[in-house]
């Protein structure tokens, strides 16, 4: 994407204005070219930041002739991308839709609700509750003691079909790397 390009999508979120879109690209361009040739630090939150890094004079090569010459010291632009943009760019975040008002003909970013993580709490409960073993004493203080042994021995073998037995993953062995001396 050139910048003619950059100011064309700008124009759909100032209702198709490209006056407007140009002046507040070349706005923003300009205030951060002043700020990081002065040697500030320019961070917008989230996409990245602009700064003057100073590179020492040093020796190099000149690749036709093999001849080494003596650079001067420099000054050069250095971008950091954020969180944010790294996430976007490596496809970890996805940005919201555009949605385009057909009134205005403005663009506007619609935000989904994100899914909530559970805590550990909610997970807990989440999870499937154990078999019960035994019945408490309430519940068999009125049942005579056949039917108490009974009922026992029932959820007792109803634990045993209920739960799966878990098989347990046999780790390979490690790779032995040779040492170089």
């Amino acid at each position: 994407m050139n910048k003619s390009q950059l100011i064309d999508a700008l124009a759909a979120r100032f209702e198709g204005n490209k006056k407007a879109a140009a002046h507040a690209l070349d706005s923003v361009l300009d205030t951060i070219t002043r700020e990081v040739a002065k040697g500030e630090k320019v961070a917008i939150t989230g996409f990245g930041s602009f700064e003057k890094r100073v590179r020492d004079a040093r020796w190099v090569r000149n690749p036709r002739t093999g001849e080494r010459i003596k650079s001067k010291k420099t000054a050069i632009p250095k971008f950091n991308p954020g969180a944010e943009l790294k996430g976007v760019v490596s496809g970890a975040r996805k940005l919201p839709k555009l949605a385009v008002d057909a009134a205005t003909g403005s663009v506007k970013a619609v935000a989904k609700k994100a899914p909530t993580k559970q805590s550990g709490a909610a997970k807990s409960t989440a999870k499937k509750a154990p078999a019960k073993t035994a019945p408490t004493a309430k519940k068999t203080a009125g049942k005579t003691a056949s039917t108490a042994k009974k009922s026992t021995a029932k959820t007792a073998s109803a634990a045993k079909k209920s739960t799966p037995a878990k098989s347990t993953a046999k780790k390979a062995p490690a790779k032995k790397t040779a040492k170089k001396s």
